[in-house]
């Protein structure tokens, strides 16, 4: 399996919901610890059976607030993926962490556990935007995260959320030049949008929450993309800055689109399966599981797994997925590669008008069979996808 497989482990447990957030998170007051560690090591089980032969590249745990598992639970879910499937000289284990003290102080448990990479929910560097945002810890506190976290782990990235009511550029930029100046090698750096069903949501639609207009979102994204790229942290993918070779693997694995398995609530997964179809390529199987924490943790019991949903994907859809993932990344997508990976001609799959007019605007560029978006671009993808993509 070219690139192993990326594993996806969701722990959908939080100590509150932020505003802004539809991730699969949940509060609640008491959580089985001993029951959802014995259900993620099932419904693992499960998909190990169903790619075997397979070799992890990289182990993801997201959430919801995973740092709140024991480390104990982290450690057996690390130690039973390594049994099922084997891992990659190189494998890469992120876990995702908010940076309040009580989870802080599980750094080096964790890391002993097996972490040796971790993504911290940072978002501000400053206490007025950070309670605005609903979050749990101070801007203190989150400094104080990021120099454990380098002291434990051998990698560290961290988020912050960018195009806020109010921000100026020149506060931005204050803001991006400190988070630079703390030395992780990669960065996730968000614009703020709104999602349906948040809190945020309900407050835009009042007009009591209202984002910056589309110069200054265009400013604060070009001056991203200028000073990290300065600072040596370019970016390889619309919001992600990396040093090279700090790039998150876990993450390639998804927009370069390889295959990945999802275990627990709400986790999806994309995987090969052993039968051909008609043309004689290996056909891709999406699953989906249970999303909310209870009726995933009651499938487990029932089945051994908590999948809700399963679907082969037709050619269409898996090159319009590889298209859409690809060219988010500043490296493009190879046509060639996603033909031969889907059986649809390479021909058919970009609108060569769309394409010939976006090139003469220097927004894209094609060399041989590598198609990207370049930097112009990359604020305007959002446009450019359902133009460029044909199918």
């Amino acid at each position: 399996m070219s690139g192993g497989l990326a594993l996806y482990i969701h722990w959908p447990f939080c100590v509150s919901k932020c505003p802004y957030c539809d991730f699969n998170s949940h509060v609640r007051e008491n959580v089985d610890q001993a029951a959802w560690r014995d259900a993620l090591l099932a419904d693992m089980a499960h998909e190990a059976a169903l790619t075997a032969g397979a070799r992890v590249s990289s182990i993801f745990f997201g959430g919801g607030t995973p740092s709140l598992m024991p480390a104990e639970t982290v450690a057996a879910l690390i130690a039973a993926a390594e049994r099922h499937w084997g891992f990659a000289d190189d494998v890469e284990i992120t876990l995702e962490a908010n940076p309040n003290s009580v989870e802080v102080a599980r750094f080096a448990a964790l890391a002993q556990a097996g972490v040796n990479r971790v993504s911290l929910g940072i978002q501000a560097l400053d206490d007025k935007t950070l309670q605005f945002l609903g979050r749990a810890h101070g801007a203190d506190e989150g400094l104080r995260a990021i120099a454990a976290a380098q002291g434990c782990f051998g990698r560290v990235s961290f988020d912050l959320i960018t195009a806020r009511p109010g921000q100026s550029l020149a506060e931005w930029e204050a803001e991006l030049g400190r988070a630079l100046a703390l030395g992780t090698g990669h960065l996730s750096l968000y614009q703020l949008t709104i999602e349906p069903g948040t809190r945020f949501e309900t407050l835009h639609r009042k007009g009591e929450l209202v984002l910056p207009d589309e110069n200054l979102s265009a400013d604060l994204f070009a001056a991203t993309a200028a000073m990290t790229a300065a600072a040596g942290l370019p970016a390889y993918e619309i919001s992600n800055h990396a040093r090279p070779g700090e790039e998150s693997r876990h993450n390639l694995t998804y927009w370069r689109y390889g295959d990945y398995a999802g275990v627990g609530p709400g986790a999806h997964g994309r995987r090969s399966s052993g039968e051909a179809g008609d043309d004689g390529r290996r056909r891709a199987i999406a699953t989906e599981r249970h999303r909310k924490p209870e009726n995933w943790i009651a499938a487990v019991a029932a089945s051994g797994h908590g999948i809700k949903a399963e679907r082969v994907l037709t050619p269409h859809t898996r090159a319009t997925e590889a298209l859409l993932m690809g060219l988010r990344l500043a490296e493009g997508v190879d046509l060639a590669r996603v033909a031969a990976m889907s059986g649809v001609r390479q021909e058919a799959l970009v609108d060569a008008a769309a394409l010939a007019r976006l090139q003469a605007l220097g927004l894209v560029e094609q060399q041989g069979s590598r198609l990207r978006v370049l930097a112009a671009g990359m604020l305007l993808l959002d446009a450019i996808l359902p133009e460029v993509v044909a199918l």
